[in-house]
């Protein structure tokens, strides 16, 4: 993972989790305790709840992404940097300042008058975003987008959005949004949904990720809460994200943000990084829980096995372990038949001890009654044992036992299905 210096903070894997504030100086923005048109108003609101509670970037926006407002020109994005400029200047407090911005001439304006980096919504849709950024070697973050100046972020398919970060290629500096939210009509709030579930692919590229997920819908209708009621569930799915992978959090709701940040990271698994020894072979552990992830990292460093788009490496990257209650004498025999010798690399069988229970009695503070338990949650018939296999020894066992019991094929198939 590629660590990025964004005017000397340090952004990505090595880091902690950083905190970008949100500083609106669009009277059309529709979060009202962040929108500013006074500077020295708006400074004071950057050092006592941004930069005072805890923000390690002040991303400004000069005007409203929103999908159902007119889009402003350049010309007018730089009508109104006067007021971000004179606020920057009359703030006290330190931190990174960032502009939110499609246009590069509104960036190039902004990062000669004080700002440190770019925040842009439409993914370098405008191509030369990315010769201005290099020119000042500041970090930007690109959030995917299609490339198109008046739709920023309206990448529908989930599918497309690791292709659509990619649009124009990537500075030294880049850092990658997703782009979360109501972006287009046909963007769905389990569109949204799916995204975050598959964040950590989008690690693939090797940046770090930024993460704007701050009371949006797709969190607020879980729960049914309002925008105002709903700074618990952004900050649960703000631990998720950080321990999922993401770098940058950006919020409204600061203080509260870090905290959730620094829990997830606290529980973020700890992988294995020796690539600090310029004398030595690097090693650096992948953050890979399924296929496609592992794909994504082939792609990164163009192994031929994803050039020729055989999936063969993806498949013998993730082990999966299932737990197979119920199996009578034949099922037994069978995984055990297609887990052992020469043909059954990458997958094993381990079957448990009948004589031993397979659950302590249940407490009231587990959700039993407090009576006497014959086994938890297994069935009372069969044997129970654990499976342990990478995706493609799966498909070999489910082929080696097919046929020895018909309920044993239906929980193989199953597992099949749900395997990438």
């Amino acid at each position: 993972m590629r660590n990025v210096d964004a005017a000397g903070l340090g952004i990505g894997d090595d880091h902690p989790p950083r905190i970008m504030g949100v500083l609106n100086v669009s009277e059309e923005s529709p979060y009202d305790p962040s929108v500013y048109d006074d500077p020295g108003e708006a400074a004071a609101y950057v050092d006592e709840e941004l930069i005072g509670e805890g923000a390690d970037i002040v991303d400004v926006g000069l005007e409203s992404a929103n999908k159902d407002l007119d889009v402003l020109s350049a010309e007018q994005e730089l009508d109104r940097l006067d007021t971000a400029v004179e606020t920057l200047e009359s703030t006290s407090g330190d931190a990174v300042w960032s502009i939110e911005t499609r246009y590069h001439e509104v960036a190039d304006e902004a990062l000669s008058r004080g700002f440190d980096m770019v925040n842009d919504i439409c993914g370098f849709a405008d191509t030369e975003m990315p010769r201005v950024c290099r020119e000042h070697d500041v970090a930007v973050s690109k959030m995917a987008s299609p490339p198109d100046l008046e739709r920023p972020g309206a990448v529908e398919d989930v599918d497309d959005i690791y292709e659509a970060l990619s649009m124009n290629g990537l500075t030294d500096k880049t850092i990658l949004d997703p782009a979360f939210g109501g972006w287009s009509e046909a963007k769905t709030h389990e569109d949204d949904r799916e995204t975050f579930h598959r964040l950590r692919e989008f690690r693939g590229y090797g940046r770090p990720l930024l993460v704007s997920i701050n009371r949006k819908s797709f969190l607020k209708t879980i729960a049914g809460r309002s925008t105002e009621e709903a700074l618990p569930v952004s900050l649960a799915a703000t631990s998720m994200a950080v321990e999922r992978g993401a770098h940058v959090i950006r919020t409204h709701d600061v203080a509260e943000t870090r905290d959730a940040a620094l829990v997830g990271a606290e529980f973020a698994r700890d992988r294995h990084d020796s690539r600090g020894d310029s004398d030595a072979v690097g090693v650096e552990e992948l953050d890979v829980t399924t296929v496609r992830e592992a794909e994504r990292h082939l792609d990164r460093i163009g192994a031929p096995e994803a050039a020729r788009g055989d999936r063969g490496a993806a498949d013998t990257a993730v082990v999966r372990t299932y737990k197979l209650t119920g199996l009578d004498d034949p099922a037994v025999g069978a995984l055990r038949a297609a887990t052992v010798g020469d043909d059954a690399t990458g997958a094993t069988f381990a079957l448990g001890d009948p004589n031993r229970a397979a659950a302590a009695t249940p407490s009231a503070t587990d959700g039993g009654t407090g009576g006497a338990s014959s086994g938890g949650d297994d069935p009372a018939d069969g044997r129970r044992g654990l499976l342990i296999a990478t995706p493609a020894a799966l498909d070999s066992v489910r082929e080696a036992v097919s046929g020895a019991s018909r309920a044993l094929d239906a929980a193989i198939d199953g597992i099949d299905r749900h395997v990438s």
